[in-house]
């Protein structure tokens, strides 16, 4: 009898230890303001292979459009613990279009978790940005990783236009669930395709801010590779894959005497549609998002082929975007695995762990499908460079696909003042690249990364954030500090 009531008496103490330990791992930070009910439904408690952290983080949906049951997926992370102060708020979008922010921004970029080589688990990411902000994951539109639409004719509207007014109706419902959130600063990141997604959002949040009941608090936006006129976009592909010798003299001279990339009848001359194609052609054989890394060979594959994007036709004008570069060439692969777990779908409140949503790193039926792309989004620059609004645009200088010089031709059309001269910027000890202020604009170069810059330098590149969100100037001389 002693002993029996020996062991219930242990099973208490160790029940109640236990669940101390869980209430630590997820309890709130002291002085914390708690969201509402609806948003606290969607606390991450049980993600499998999650290392503990001391922040808390969300993920769900948001209903953009009721009638047609058009729900967009996100995953916020609140900012680390020991931050001082109010932090930002910061949304993240990938580009594609397409592509997933979940899969891309939030576990191989920018997010406190890596998914890991196994694809079962996730690891910490030292150089998350959560250091300095709170960061909010949206996979965009519909089609895009977990987002999706009841209504089927969605789908047949996709585009820029669309894009930006159901991101906006996110942002404003998904302040609901989280309205303390709702007048911090507000800045947008992203890359590649993002480069038309985050200024036409920008330039959509400007626009409504005239109306107060609508009023969010705007501060900038910092995109990284970004697609931004088709034009220049173009142009500087094919002077970089020349430039580094990517494609024939003879190739490049053909393009430069036929293709006018201004002009929309370029795509209609033979000789410029073919020599563009050989431009992609020769990409194909290598990663274009990464000259200089290796690609990731598909043991099981019966072709031999690899490709790094959509197969080039004469009739289509813009640009093809798709697959962001990696520094571990594999590790979408490792994405697609821990995302279509039934355990990790339930975790993040994505399905119901039985009924499972087939996930996706990209889409290739939304980029093929895409309605509008504007041809430039240089206007909306110009508007908001007046506007004052915080814009800095960085460039991995080792991307074939929005290349260094394609940013750098779509900046100079700008005509913006130059504030000092083109020089270096270092981190530990070491030139991280190069950068010109203009007027309204900070350019910022990173030496030796690919397309998704912060996945090949992401110590360089929280550095970078620290900088924009902080108003600190990126070091312009060696330092020990």
């Amino acid at each position: 009898m002693c002993q029996s009531l020996f062991f219930l008496f242990l099973c208490f103490v160790a029940c109640c230890c236990m669940q101390l330990a869980g209430a630590k791992r997820h309890a709130f930070n002291p002085g914390e303001k708690r969201v509402n009910p609806e948003g606290l439904k969607d606390l991450v408690v049980d993600l499998p292979g999650q290392p503990q952290v001391g922040f808390q983080h969300y993920a769900g949906y948001v209903t953009v459009d009721e009638k047609h049951g058009r729900e967009l997926f996100y995953w916020f992370f609140k900012a680390a613990s020991g931050a001082k102060g109010e932090k930002p708020l910061v949304l993240w979008l990938n580009g594609g279009p397409g592509c997933s922010s979940v899969g891309y921004g939030a576990t191989q970029e920018i997010g406190p978790f890596i998914v890991n080589s196994r694809g079962n688990g996730l690891e910490l990411n030292p150089y998350a940005w959560n250091k300095e902000a709170n960061v909010l994951f949206l996979e965009s539109p519909v089609g895009v990783g977990f987002s999706y639409s009841n209504m089927t004719s969605d789908y047949d509207l996709l585009g820029d236009d669309f894009t930006a007014n159901d991101t906006y109706s996110f942002l404003h419902n998904w302040f609901k669930k989280f309205p303390e959130y709702r007048n911090h600063s507000f800045y947008i990141a992203g890359e590649s395709y993002a480069g038309k997604y985050v200024p036409e959002l920008a330039e959509l949040i400007y626009e409504m801010n005239k109306d107060p009941s609508l009023y969010i608090d705007l501060k900038g936006f910092l995109l990284g590779n970004p697609e931004t006129s088709d034009a220049e976009d173009w142009q500087g592909m094919v002077d970089y894959a020349w430039s580094h010798a990517v494609v024939s003299d003879e190739t490049y001279s053909i393009i430069k005497e036929t293709c006018d990339f201004n002009s929309s009848k370029t795509w209609s001359n033979e000789e410029c549609n073919k020599s563009v194609q050989e431009v992609l052609q020769q990409y194909k054989e290598i990663d274009i998002y990464s000259l200089y890394t290796s690609l990731c060979i598909n043991n099981s594959s019966n072709s031999g082929v690899y490709t790094t994007g959509p197969v080039y036709k004469k009739e289509f004008t813009m640009m093809p975007r798709m697959m962001g570069g990696n520094y571990d060439p594999c590790v979408d692969d490792y994405a697609h695995a821990f995302y279509n777990r039934p355990e990790v779908q339930k975790a993040l409140h994505a399905s119901d762990g039985v009924n499972l949503k087939g996930w996706s790193i990209c889409n290739t039926s939304v980029f093929h499908g895409w309605k509008d792309s504007k041809p430039s989004v240089l206007p909306i620059y110009r508007k908001l460079v007046g506007a004052g609004l915080k814009i800095w645009v960085y460039s991995g200088d080792t991307d074939g696909r929005v290349p260094v010089l394609s940013t750098r031709y779509s900046i100079d059309s700008l005509g913006l003042p130059k504030i000092g001269s083109w020089r270096p910027w270092y981190h530990q000890m070491q030139v991280g690249g190069w950068l010109q202020e203009y007027e309204g604009l900070t350019f910022v170069t990173f030496r030796g990364a690919g397309h998704a810059v912060p996945m090949f330098k992401p110590s360089n590149s929280l550095a970078l954030f620290t900088s924009f969100i902080t108003g600190q100037s990126l070091p312009l001389q060696r330092s020990n500090s």
